[in-house]
């Protein structure tokens, strides 16, 4: 399969890449598609270390960091030199998932397998403690009615997940004109709450994991989390799906594999990582990092997947993020 370039950035990337990255591995591989630290490169090296904890795999699992055009680079390196390696596997997250979405990787969102997610971060919607904002259906009913009069924040730029799964919750409870609603970038889900103690911002959306000593401390209410199930440190915070708004907001880290791998390494993959999610080896890890323990494998999650990517590029679409 070749890869299809959308950018002339993005095809030197994908460019540089065939010819930097070495011959394929015989062992398991994992590339990590950042520098070491981080989202992807935990995901790689708890996982590897996992699948040979519990004998899994042969040996060890080689970890490869490859930065590049924010998972842009090992994308391309895969879908043109490795498409096959059933001995692959490959980590993503939301944040990959929405750079397909807005055109900034050389190939589509089907282009690979997406193999499972394991947990995520769960995003929530956030108001100051003395808010006269009750509940998430009075906060749609306002989007939806006078969305200028609403400032919005989190650490994402315009047409970042932050942002994008607050205009999910507003589209669904109502909003029309996605680009009215005003959005304020800051480095962190801490700082855009910071700033909204002091009134600056009415309304924050991030990641719990950010922000959670501000729940605990009663500082700052969450109106909505943005999860399927209630979040287990947090059981009395109703999520956004039991207010009558159908909106999942995950930051989830997961794998892919190659687009030829054959069905049966594709169900091998799906069945060995089940069993990494199922143990209390990655339940203890997940937790410890701050992450929730989510499963989807499979075809579920390969359609859960494209959904997102459908939605997210729908509303980057409307917001003018893409044309």
């Amino acid at each position: 399969m070749k890869f299809l370039s959308t950018t002339p950035a993005v095809f030197g990337l994908a460019f540089s890449a065939l010819f930097t990255v070495s011959a394929p591995a015989s062992a398991t591989e994992c590339i990590a598609p950042s520098n070491p630290g981080g989202g992807w490169d935990f995901t790689c090296r708890t996982i590897g270390r996992i699948l040979t904890e519990l004998d899994l795999v042969d040996g060890n699992v080689q970890v490869t960091n490859m930065p590049g055009g924010v998972g842009a680079v090992a994308y391309a390196m895969v879908v043109n030199e490795r498409p096959a390696d059933s001995d692959l596997i490959v980590a993503t997250s939301t944040v990959g998932i929405t750079q397909i979405a807005q055109g900034r990787y050389p190939a589509p969102i089907d282009a690979v397998r997406y193999l499972a997610m394991l947990g995520a971060d769960v995003g929530v919607i956030a108001v100051d403690n003395d808010s006269p904002i009750d509940s998430l259906g009075e906060l749609t009913e306002i989007m939806a009615s006078d969305p200028t009069s609403l400032v919005t924040a989190g650490s994402s730029g315009a047409g970042g997940w932050d942002h994008l799964r607050l205009l999910m919750v507003a589209r669904e409870g109502g909003l029309d004109d996605l680009g009215a609603l005003r959005w304020v970038q800051f480095d962190g889900g801490t700082d855009a709450v910071t700033q909204m103690m002091g009134g600056q911002i009415d309304v924050v959306s991030t990641d719990l994991g950010e922000i959670a000593g501000f729940v605990e401390s009663g500082d700052i209410r969450i109106l909505a989390a943005l999860s399927d199930d209630p979040i287990p440190a947090f059981p009395d915070i109703p999520t956004a799906i039991s207010q009558g708004i159908n909106v999942t907001g995950y930051n989830w880290r997961g794998l892919y594999t190659g687009p030829d791998v054959s069905d049966a390494d594709y169900a091998a993959w799906v069945e060995d990582l089940e069993t990494v999610y199922n143990s209390e080896n990655w339940q203890t890890a997940a937790v410890e990092s701050g992450l929730t323990p989510i499963w989807r494998g499979g075809a579920e999650f390969e359609k859960f997947v494209v959904e997102q990517a459908e939605i997210m590029e729908e509303i980057s679409r409307d917001i003018g993020v893409i044309e």
